[in-house]
């Protein structure tokens, strides 16, 4: 069965039950946004007109809803926003403009001490209970030193309507106090101004259509397409000359690292990318485990070269389902490498979003892994240190005391209920982030023990031109296939294969063996169609994994 959202949104319904009441509001330790859209009705696009007040009147202070609006008064531009959340959730995520007037010209406005811009965004954190993984991350991403996306804690009316918990955020955007890379013209074609600033980004296409081309993976004999988007500039304010520049240096990377050469000191690659901001990501991406890193919602940029130039990742984006809050794509475990996902049982859902295979690739080169691990020891002691985020968690926690009392009495098929893609459900607020505080424990403990030996060089490192071990023939296949393996040490060899959930299907080798090249058939004419992984190890060490897909 070919999966929809459409088909998703069936099956979230049918196994979660919404409900929103009615919830007396009138005052708020936290800032309050009203929202009057006059009798309209918001949508996904285009915005509509609004009027809207931002009621603040400074820390420690309580805020009624009848109080002056100190933080704004004027017309704003609303919408629906967001791809899955806006589709299966009641509670919708917002964007909104700032407008001058009924004109609907942008202007830069400051909203709760946060620099001035005109685009926003307002994230209903629904499907997180503890109300934090987004702004958590993104304070994260700040503490080392990154440009993270600012937030604040607010509750929201609309049409005089209490709405709930909501978290104001900046929207990636190229600005001095953003993303902040040069400015591109239409008129800069050539030279040091056709090389910056580009911001893109690996995502859905849904939404905002972006000038875009694919790269490639792939997977067997089938070949998969990994859009490539650009973010900036906007597709009408785009040349060709702009479009095939950054496309070329990208692709130019890629290339390079997929070279036979690509672990040699000159290595073309080294040169066109910031391998710190690369470190980086992966150190956040991995900590917090995020299912949609490296694959979905993921940011990089380039500025012009006369202001550096090199490839930079970031900013950090999307972490509703991240520290264990995702039950497919082994999010939920606080074990395992996030960057080895494509290796994983893909559900069907996911199939056209994998991660393109940089991660994979720099995470055999010596450079980037010594880089990883000495990064890591430094941040376990600032960033990600357990007692600063502890510390973090409580604070939030007791800020959020009273709003979020409210908001789960707004919208109360949420506590204590299965909402998608959840793997933990508590019974209390105070379960969901003691759950998540512990899974953050396991998790670092885990990534301790990895990354002190990540900087070690690798045994199979000189040789990247050695042919795999594990081969797999046909692939895609209908029903028979014929599994091809290299033993090169004496010892057990355990081949398994796991279907799309990581369940356990069969056992196909699970003995000793000497050194020599063995085949083994799996029959999958009882299979659906879909992805499986072949997991190949020896004496309990993995050797190798390989995906097959059953047509």
């Amino acid at each position: 069965m070919k999966f929809t959202y459409t088909f998703l949104l069936f099956f979230i319904l049918k196994t979660t039950s919404f409900k929103a009441q009615n919830v007396s509001f009138s005052t708020s330790n936290l800032p309050i946004i009203k929202v009057n859209t006059n009798q309209g009705t918001i949508v996904n696009e285009p915005k509509i007109m609004a009027d809207m007040e931002v009621i603040y009147n400074g820390v420690g202070k309580t805020n009624a809803i009848t109080d002056k609006p100190t933080g704004y008064l004027g017309k704003t531009g609303i919408e629906f926003r967001g791809s899955t959340s806006q589709q299966l959730f009641p509670k919708k995520p917002y964007g909104i403009e700032l407008w001058v007037d009924s004109t609907q010209k942008s202007r830069k406005i400051a909203l709760l001490s946060m620099p001035e811009e005109s685009d926003w965004i307002l994230n209903a954190t629904y499907n997180d209970k503890t109300l934090m993984r987004d702004v958590l991350s993104y304070d994260l991403a700040n503490r080392m030193g990154r440009y993270a996306t600012r937030s604040r804690y607010c509750e929201m009316v609309i049409n005089g309507n209490y709405e709930g918990l909501y978290i104001l955020m900046e929207k990636i955007k190229r600005d001095k106090n953003r993303v902040d890379v040069s400015s591109l013209k239409l008129t800069d074609n050539t030279g040091d101004d056709v090389t910056g600033g580009y911001i893109l980004k690996i995502d859905k296409t849904e939404g905002t259509k972006s000038k875009l081309w694919n790269t490639t993976l792939t997977i067997g004999t089938q070949i998969f397409t990994i859009p490539i988007q650009i973010e900036y500039p906007k597709i009408t304010d785009i040349t060709d000359a702009q479009f095939n520049y950054i496309k070329k240096y990208v692709t130019d990377f890629e290339t390079s690292l997929n070279g036979a050469d690509y672990l040699t000191p000159k290595a073309q690659w080294r040169e066109m990318i910031d391998i710190d901001s690369f470190v980086d990501y992966f150190l956040i991406t991995e900590f917090t485990k995020n299912v949609d890193g490296y694959r979905l919602s993921t940011y990089f940029y380039k500025d012009k070269d006369s202001k550096g130039g090199k490839l930079k990742m970031g900013p950090a984006w999307d972490y509703n389902l991240a520290f264990g809050n995702a039950e497919y794509l082994e999010g939920y475990k606080t074990t395992g490498w996030q960057f080895k996902i494509n290796d994983l049982a893909i559900p069907a859902k996911d199939i056209n979003f994998l991660a393109p295979t940089w991660w994979e690739r720099l995470a055999v080169d010596s450079t980037f892994r010594v880089k990883a691990s000495k990064r890591w020891e430094i941040l376990r002691k600032t960033a990600f240190s357990l007692d600063r985020i502890n510390t973090w968690i409580d604070s939030t926690a007791n800020v959020l005391q009273e709003p979020k009392n409210r908001n789960f009495s707004r919208w109360t098929g949420v506590l204590g209920k299965y909402v998608w893609p959840n793997y933990y459900v508590g019974a209390t607020y105070e379960n969901e982030t003691s759950w998540m505080k512990d899974w953050i424990r396991q998790r670092t403990a885990w990534l301790d023990a990895q990354l002190k030996v990540f900087g070690q060089p690798l045994a199979n490192e000189v040789d990247i031109t050695k042919e795999s071990s594990l081969r797999v023939f046909p692939n895609p296949t209908q029903s028979e296939t014929m599994i091809e393996y290299d033993v090169l040490k004496k010892g057990r060899v355990k081949i398994n294969v796991y279907d799309l959930t990581g369940r356990l299907l069969k056992t196909l080798i699970d003995e000793e063996k000497n050194v020599k090249t063995y085949q083994v058939k799996l029959n999958s004419e009882n299979f659906s169609s879909g992805m499986y992984l072949i997991d190949y190890q020896l004496d309990g060490v993995p050797v190798e994994s390989m995906r097959i897909i059953k047509k």
